[in-house]
């Protein structure tokens, strides 16, 4: 009978551990909106790695999981552009970080508004959008602070056809070789 208890007492003990570890470092995030077209779409879920960024920082080409500056209630998703000291500018539906042009293959069409050269704050994050011209973005006048972001956008897992790791890019491999 003791064995049985014990057993019992493992089992469960074993259970909380996994499900608190879990609770610490995924979360499943389902897709409101239209921001992120044309890869990820309304209703898509999502398996969010929120250890990502335990120790390492955030990347340009990072599609994120975050909480808006002004509304610390609600979930965005957007793909990091800047980092926290970089030059933001957008002109002719074009971007540029620190004077270059950025590669982007992914959008859904060039964004049709312009932004002047705009500073990264230190610990802050420059956020857009892929459906460039249909986001509540950085665009708008507000970045991310480091600590509103949740995690890194790693697999879908709904529905079936969509299954499959999240289309991050490494932008500082692209700028580094635009032919890649």
């Amino acid at each position: 009978m003791k064995t049985i208890l014990r057993d019992i007492l493992g089992t469960a003990v074993l259970a909380v551990v996994i499900f608190l570890l879990l609770q610490a470092t995924v979360q499943v995030s389902v897709i409101n909106g239209h921001s992120m077209e044309p890869d990820l779409h309304n209703g898509q879920r999502l398996i969010v790695n929120k250890a990502a960024y335990f120790f390492d920082q955030p990347e340009r080409g990072d599609i994120i999981i975050f909480h808006p500056p002004d509304n610390p209630r609600v979930e965005y998703i957007k793909r990091i552009i800047g980092k926290p000291g970089d030059v933001v500018e957008i002109k002719k539906g074009v971007v540029y970080i620190n004077g270059e042009t950025l590669p982007e293959t992914y959008v859904k069409e060039p964004p049709h508004y312009t932004l002047s050269q705009t500073e990264i704050p230190a610990t802050n994050y420059f956020v857009l959008g892929d459906n460039r011209n249909n986001s509540n973005d950085s665009h708008n006048g507000w970045t991310v602070p480091r600590e509103n972001i949740i995690g890194k956008a790693w697999l879908s897992i709904w529905p079936p056809p969509e299954w499959g790791l999240a289309p991050n890019y490494s932008f500082d491999q692209q700028m580094a070789d635009p032919t890649s």
